[in-house]
């Protein structure tokens, strides 16, 4: 029988690009896959930030490997590129750098998003096309861009991370919730396209993650509590989280992971909600 424990070095040998890993669930994936030893190109809007992020997993890394030997020794590296996802030629430049410098890609994790919070009625134009233009343009601009590279080796997967808030309406966010269910539905097509060339292509859909998005939404610190207790009428219209806790961004890059990993192997055109419930789904 095959072993389908996650095992130090998981993704040794293997490139990932994750997009949005300047922070919260994108810096957590970079994170993870990295420590299990793939080299991941980490990439974010803001050069600063994604530098900051590789600089200080390379000193964890190295630390690791020097206090723990042989098992710090599996762990991988992390390249930071700055990338604005919503330009498709910049898109299409970052994917040939990655392949130029760091190798083939076997992996690609869209996370890059923004939140645009208002009642339909007072979205701007440029809120609701800003929104798309990251959350969904940006997942077709880096998909296409790797998956035609991933198509003559036969093999690659694709994650997106979506939100929880593609499958149920939520008040004040209806270009983020749009904006993400599009990015799903563009997940599976691709997927179903191109599954006879051996790329699985599937969907991780956070529900509320202690974040600086999440926390942005905060007044206050008992802005949590009320998360987690749900608010059932006007204006939330919300139901709380069944687990009685707010997901860290290290929970959501555990479910990228397995859906990255070879454990992950029959499994294409998936939708995981990592929402402690909160969907009832």
């Amino acid at each position: 029988m095959p072993d389908h424990r996650s095992p130090s070095g998981e993704f040794a040998g293997r490139v990932a690009l994750v997009t949005g890993a300047g922070q919260g669930i994108g810096a957590a994936v970079a994170h993870a896959l990295a420590g299990l030893g793939a080299t991941v190109a980490a990439t974010d809007r803001s050069a600063d930030t994604v530098s900051a992020l590789a600089s200080a997993l390379t000193e964890e890394f190295e630390r690791n490997r020097a206090e723990h030997p042989p098992e710090g020794a599996a762990t991988g590296s992390v390249t930071a590129l700055p990338l604005d996802v919503t330009d498709a030629r910049a898109a299409d430049e970052t994917v040939d750098r990655v392949e130029r410098e760091l190798g083939p890609i076997d992996i690609l994790v869209n996370v890059a998003g923004i939140l645009r919070t208002a009642p339909v009625l007072e979205l701007t134009d440029d809120d609701w096309a800003d929104t798309f233009a990251v959350n969904t343009t940006g997942v077709f601009h880096l998909s296409r861009a790797v998956v035609a590279r991933m198509t003559p080796r036969r093999s690659g997967c694709v994650v997106t991370v979506a939100s929880n808030a593609a499958g149920i309406p939520r008040p004040r966010m209806a270009a983020y919730a749009a904006s993400k269910a599009a990015a799903v539905m563009f997940t599976k097509c691709l997927g179903l396209e191109s599954a006879r060339d051996g790329i699985r292509c599937n969907v991780v859909a956070p529900g509320s993650t202690d974040t600086p998005m999440q926390r942005a939404l905060w007044t206050d610190e008992s802005a949590s509590r009320l998360v987690i207790d749900g608010d059932p009428g006007p204006p939330a219209y919300r139901t709380g989280i069944p687990l009685g806790r707010i997901a860290g961004p290290e929970d959501i890059a555990d479910a990228v992971v397995f859906l990255a990993s070879d454990r992950a192997r029959h499994i294409t055109m998936q939708d995981l909600y990592v929402d402690g419930g909160a969907t009832l789904r």
